[in-house]
């Protein structure tokens, strides 16, 4: 085990070598302009106190040796050595607390910043600079809107998508799917884990709903989103997960891995906890925003040199789950603005709601290059090379499940009070190829 050096998060170096790239990288990420500037001033903070320690170190050691050749002579006693040796030990202290808090702010600072995103990220402040790169399956986008998915499961039946019990047991964003719909979506868990398992090569896990916040920081969730995030009162401070791209990151804290161990490819399907913090007024009828939902995470952790493929690869792993679920789609690359905190790049899947006559996101795949191992001290010892790197690491949505069955009721209403499954979820429906109304 090893500890993650205090100034990791990101490379202290490379931002004094490249103080206005780094701001300009950081521009539409919500960063005040010249924050380099007090990377460094900080920085230069601590090393001026580590250069003077280091100096008084030496001279205490050598004014040691002086009076330790004095007393073996038999002369002088060395009372002024002594008190100058006081006096390096009584600075050497508060050296130590001034390094201490220096190196809390410059930590406090950087835990704050968001990962670098690639240079073909698009820029943009948000969402409207988004770029899309391409759809699939058909969608008549100028007919009349169909039923949203609520609608649609109160004409199957009174009480399968049950919001009154959810907020009677839980308040408001909870739901209690019953009967068949409950069925539906182990029914789209099942098929997706299998999907990933058997066929694209991941490993099943089964991970803790409950992490400790060096965790949640280790991926990016502390401290900045600490107002979206459920904390228990445990004595640990254990946070309830807001996605399983928590624990299967952390998976490789503080682990020297061999190249022969990567790439990683983890999945699991979890409960996530979000407050939604920030988010009043928006989706607040249906399942589209819950407090607690379900979904399959892919997570993979590499060399370096294969990130960038692998990042293709997990983006296609989540595409086949909605080709077989026969929804239409579209893949849209993120502008800087509008990923997330650890994200380099960003692909999001958005799934036509034909309820809503708009595209919703229901899988978001990223690569985010060294910035997570940096914060967990998650690396790779090459085979006859010197020294560790970090590992990459890369996190996808494979998928929503909330989502893919909303999408599911809405896409497959045929509107005589039934909704077509798709093929690939025959099987597991127990044969059944359409939902029907109740009675």
């Amino acid at each position: 085990m090893r500890a993650r050096k205090r100034e990791e998060m990101h490379d202290v170096k490379r931002i004094r070598e490249e103080g206005v790239r780094f701001d300009e990288a950081l521009r539409y990420r919500g960063v005040e302009e010249g924050v380099s500037a007090r990377v460094i001033a900080l920085d230069d903070e601590r090393l001026r106190l580590l250069k003077e320690r280091e100096l008084l170190l030496e001279e205490r050691n050598r004014l040691s040796k002086e009076m330790g050749i004095l007393a073996r002579e038999g002369g002088d006693s060395g009372e002024e050595l002594r008190l100058r040796v006081q006096e390096i030990k009584a600075r050497l202290e508060v050296l130590s607390e001034g390094m201490k808090d220096a190196s809390d702010r410059l930590e406090a600072l950087l835990l704050t910043l968001p990962n670098v995103a690639y240079s073909d990220v698009p820029d943009g402040d948000d969402e409207s600079s988004n770029e899309e790169e391409d759809r699939e399956g058909a969608v008549a986008e100028d007919q009349d809107l169909g039923l949203q998915h609520f609608e649609v499961a109160s004409a199957l039946g009174a009480g399968l998508m049950d919001f009154e019990s959810g907020s009677l047991l839980s308040g408001a964003r909870f739901v209690v799917l019953k009967g068949v719909l409950a069925k539906l979506e182990r029914a789209l868990s099942q098929m997706m884990m299998d999907l990933h398992t058997e066929i694209h090569g991941y490993t099943e896990m089964s991970v803790p709903f409950l992490v400790l916040p060096e965790v949640m920081e280790g991926t990016g969730q502390l401290p900045k989103f600490a107002d979206d995030l459920f904390r228990t009162n445990s004595p640990g401070g254990h946070y309830l997960i807001p996605t399983a791209e928590v624990p299967l990151t952390n998976m490789v804290r503080s682990q020297v891995l061999s190249r022969s161990e990567l790439p990683l490819r983890m999945v699991s399907y979890t409960q996530c906890f979000r407050k939604e913090a920030g988010s009043a007024g928006k989706d607040t009828r249906g399942m589209l925003r819950q407090h607690q939902f379900g979904k399959v995470e892919l997570v993979s952790v590499t060399c370096p040199e294969d990130s960038e493929s692998e990042h293709e690869r997990m983006t296609e792993c989540a595409k086949e789950v909605l080709r077989r679920l026969e929804l239409p789609f579209r893949s849209v690359k993120l502008s800087k603005g509008d990923m997330g905190f650890s994200a380099k790049r960003t692909i999001d899947l958005e799934v036509w709601m034909p309820g809503q006559g708009v595209y919703r996101e229901i899988s978001s795949c990223s690569t985010c290059g060294d910035f997570q191992a940096r914060r967990m001290g998650g690396r790779v010892k090459r085979e006859g090379g010197k020294g560790t790197e970090y590992v990459h690491t890369l996190n996808g949505s494979g998928v929503a499940v909330g989502r893919a069955m909303i999408a599911i009721l809405e896409n497959g209403y045929c509107g005589d009070g039934s909704v077509k499954l798709p093929e690939a979820l025959h099987g597991y429906m127990g044969g059944m190829k359409a939902i029907e109304l109740e009675g």
